[in-house]
């Protein structure tokens, strides 16, 4: 069991708060890494693996123009995808990951390349990254990342405002 993922668990059940993933490029890792905490049942109340951009735009509601605009790969897909997913489970909080893992580049990005956000109260963290390795590891390093993600919006005071790391 990841401790970061517990951590995502233990501080939403000390919250009071719920809640959810969208996925691209991780096809689902980040709810299991979640899922995989004994009482995650508690606040993790569903994820949506939308892994084509016609399920980003009817599930999790990501505008086509932004899609066509930023493409597939970028911070504002993963932000709106993270807000749907927030709409469509009605939970607290929402991490949302989209990116190449190669090994083909995809969007007009090069293999290795992850976006994420993580949102809450209107509040948003959103990330980069640029990680090396194969399929695997790409995947692997992007579900911890998104955790982490996670975890720190969870435990940020509840001030207004955008942290962009």
């Amino acid at each position: 069991m990841d401790p970061n993922a517990a951590s995502v668990i233990s501080a939403a059940r000390a919250l009071g708060l719920t809640v959810a993933t969208a996925e691209s490029l991780t096809g689902g890792l980040v709810a299991g890494a979640l899922t995989a905490v004994p009482g995650a049942s508690d606040v993790f109340v569903g994820g949506v693996v939308a892994y084509n951009a016609r399920i980003k735009a009817s599930i999790l509601g990501v505008g086509d123009g932004l899609l066509e605009e930023s493409g597939p790969v970028s911070e504002e897909v993963a932000l709106a995808m993270a807000t749907g997913a927030r709409v469509v489970f009605s939970a607290d909080a929402a991490v949302a990951t989209t990116g190449v893992a190669g090994p083909e580049a995809h969007g007009g990005e090069p293999p290795g390349t992850v976006c994420m956000a993580a949102v809450r109260d209107g509040r948003s963290i959103l990330r980069t990254l640029h990680i090396q390795g194969d399929r695997d590891a790409v995947r692997r390093e992007a579900v911890a990342e998104a955790i982490v993600a996670l975890v720190t919006i969870l435990q940020t005071d509840n001030a207004q405002g955008t942290t962009v790391e």
